[in-house]
């Protein structure tokens, strides 16, 4: 973003800092800590690719969700903490997850503990670990897990 500040919105500027931007990206890859993790494959970058598409749905459908809950005479709601457990053990996949969560409306993460994630849910419709899980987690984690384990 700051590049595109700098430089201006010239193609060639433009190209130069993707291709220097990726480059350094690869070259101190396995440095950093938190994106060892990170998979350099062909089907790992084609579900980055999917997962903002996948995340856009998500986003989506649940805004309209909470949009008519807002508007609605009765607001029907059932708010609550649910449990909900995830599969990830990479750190960043972890914290993306949480974000994921946190960025669609009705659901927040309020705390993480190991494998298990609080989500304040606008109106929960399981209570189980598994249900919940299924309901909140699943679409998310099923792309990270490609990324990042």
């Amino acid at each position: 973003m700051l590049w595109l500040i700098l430089a201006g919105t010239n193609r060639d500027e433009i190209i130069v800092g993707a291709l220097a931007a990726a480059l350094i990206s690869l070259l101190f890859h396995g440095k950093v800590a938190t994106l060892g993790s990170v998979r350099l494959t062909p089907k790992a970058f084609l579900y980055i690719f999917l997962y903002f598409f996948v995340f856009i749905r998500e986003l989506v459908k649940s805004t309209i969700d909470v949009a008519g809950r807002v508007l609605s005479p009765r607001l029907p709601i059932n708010p609550g903490i649910v449990k909900v457990r995830t599969r990830l053990t990479s750190p960043i996949a972890r914290l993306i997850l949480a974000n994921s969560i946190t960025l669609t409306p009705g659901t927040m993460t309020v705390e993480t503990k190991g494998e298990f994630y609080y989500i304040h849910w606008i109106d929960i419709q399981a209570e189980d670990i598994e249900a919940a899980t299924n309901a909140i987690v699943t679409t998310f984690e099923k792309y990270l897990e490609v990324i990042f384990e």
